[in-house]
């Protein structure tokens, strides 16, 4: 029986995230302000007041989704986990709670990430959409015919939880996979609201900026395994968690498969740590018998 740690990804923020955390306890409220501090800009005054639309931007939702999950975590007593884990973005999260990355350094390659992300967004048209109810090897068959037809990128980008993918690249390539998928017999495949094509080909730019900033920062040796979206299995060495969190950028979240690994691993407890409830959600479709809770 283990209990094991998960830290949400962007899409979980709020306006007002992290305000109660800084009010109620000095320790939080150190935190904020020493973020800011490296921040050089007050991202506490967006995440307690700002509206919905501050917060979608990439390079404040990603620090600030980050930093309420690890203010959280570090305010629950005694947490030891057995294994961690966290959705895209929250793979930083869960480096800090197992001691691989110090929270100043985690802070500062979660904006160098964001910000290069929002960079390569801007350079090519590019999209994401959801797909409900279609086998996951239908839609990695539908996209992979997508991209050799039209010769742009379409891949499986979010392995959710059984029947529930999302797909990642150029508009036009996302379009016509989404039809096909409808015509396969997927219930819904709509398109998402997001600035990009995250974990595709098309993040390539961003992944050269986040390498030379992941290759410059010390990683530790963890207290416990992570499990990491790309390969979704434990790993415990320093330089492999490194090439898979620059691997990340390009590759698909296999959160279905990660929960999967946890679970046949002897994980039997998941705490979600940081805001919303979106992973207690997807590790119930994953494994019904699974006992979760959360913390935020």
């Amino acid at each position: 029986m283990k209990h094991a740690y998960v830290f949400p990804g962007q899409g979980s923020q709020f306006p007002g995230m992290g305000k109660q955390l800084y009010d109620t306890s000095p320790k939080a409220k150190a935190l904020f302000e020493q973020a800011n501090d490296i921040l050089g800009f007050r991202i506490s005054d967006t995440m307690f007041t700002g509206t919905d639309e501050d917060l979608k931007q990439t390079n404040v939702t990603q620090p600030a989704v980050f930093l309420h999950a690890v203010v959280a975590f570090m305010g629950i007593e005694n947490a030891k986990p057995d294994m961690v884990a966290g959705h895209s973005l929250g793979e930083f999260s869960a480096l800090v709670a197992n001691g691989t990355l110090s929270f100043e350094d985690a802070l500062r390659l979660v904006f160098i990430r964001a910000t290069a992300m929002q960079k390569a967004c801007a350079t090519q048209p590019s999209t994401m959409a959801a797909v409900l109810s279609l086998d996951d090897a239908k839609v990695e068959e539908i996209c992979a015919a997508v991209t050799k037809e039209t010769g742009e990128v379409v891949v499986p980008a979010n392995y959710n939880c059984p029947g529930q993918l999302v797909i990642s690249g150029t508009v036009n390539a996302v379009n016509i996979a989404c039809e096909r998928m409808k015509a396969a017999g997927a219930k819904r495949a709509l398109v998402l609201p997001v600035g990009g094509a995250f974990h595709s080909p098309l993040m390539a730019p961003a992944k050269e900026e986040l390498q030379a900033a992941i290759e410059r920062t010390a990683f530790n040796t963890p207290s416990c395994p992570v499990y990491q979206n790309v390969v979704a299995k434990a790993i415990s060495d320093p330089a492999q968690i490194k090439q898979n969190l620059i691997d990340q950028l390009t590759g698909a979240v296999r959160w279905t498969q990660s929960v999967q690994a946890m679970v046949a691993d002897g994980g039997t407890e998941f705490t979600e740590v940081g805001p919303g409830k979106v992973l207690q959600g997807l590790i119930l479709k994953i494994h019904k018998e699974a006992v979760v809770n959360g913390v935020s």
